[in-house]
């Protein structure tokens, strides 16, 4: 039996699958990683990644941050990909209980995905950071200023975790205990190094645990 075949038949097997994805299920779509080749950690900036979505960075040099963000982050024309409809299809069917993403760019949800996780939150949503009003990621684009502004003039910023941010604690208890009671557990597009989310499939107590890569 190839690994093709094996894997049909532990999905077949299976009522309580969790998927557990990382950048790598997107690339597909032609969101870039952050570790490949051709990720955004070989590209050239004034600043590596990992410090511009920092934090800290976000709020010490914030027009260069939508710069950035503006010009790698927002992928609004990417489409889900094979990976992402065979996903909503088995939740269709009722085998898929959650999928528990580090993506943050929604292709889950446009596939059809109804029960995502995103533990580190969504390019598709924005927020004022003074009165909380939601803004859709096409406002970013649309609005003319270098820092995006509410109505009330407070600052806009992405839902999304930047590093140096704790992840939402609803969704990280939602997502383990997804884990905890799958009995088939996913893994893909991950290089498993980005911590504490990587954590997660250590509360995978199933029969099977599958790692695509």
């Amino acid at each position: 039996m190839n690994g093709t075949e094996k894997l049909k038949e532990l999905i077949n097997g299976s009522n309580n699958i969790v998927f557990f994805g990382g950048a790598g299920v997107s690339t597909e779509s032609g969101i870039p990683d952050f570790r490949s080749t051709d990720g955004l950690y070989h590209q050239e900036y004034d600043y590596p990644p990992e410090t511009i979505l920092s934090h800290t960075f976000f709020r010490r040099n914030t027009e260069e941050f939508y710069r950035f963000y503006r010009a790698k982050m927002l992928a609004l024309d990417a489409k889900p990909n094979a990976a992402h409809k065979k996903l909503a299809q088995w939740e269709q069917e009722g085998k898929l209980k959650a999928v528990v993403t580090q993506n943050i760019d929604g292709l889950h949800q446009k596939a059809g995905s109804k029960v995502v996780y995103e533990l580190h939150g969504s390019t598709q949503r924005n927020y004022c950071s003074k009165c909380k009003k939601e803004y859709d990621p096409d406002y970013l684009f649309d609005i003319k200023e270098a820092i995006p502004k509410c109505s009330c003039r407070g600052q806009i910023r992405p839902d999304v975790v930047l590093y140096g941010e704790p992840l939402p604690d609803d969704v990280t208890r939602k997502a383990e205990l997804a884990i905890r009671q799958a009995d088939c557990l996913i893994v893909g597009g991950t290089s498993l190094q980005v911590t504490p989310a990587t954590y997660y499939v250590l509360y995978f107590q199933g029969d099977h645990m599958i790692v695509i890569n």
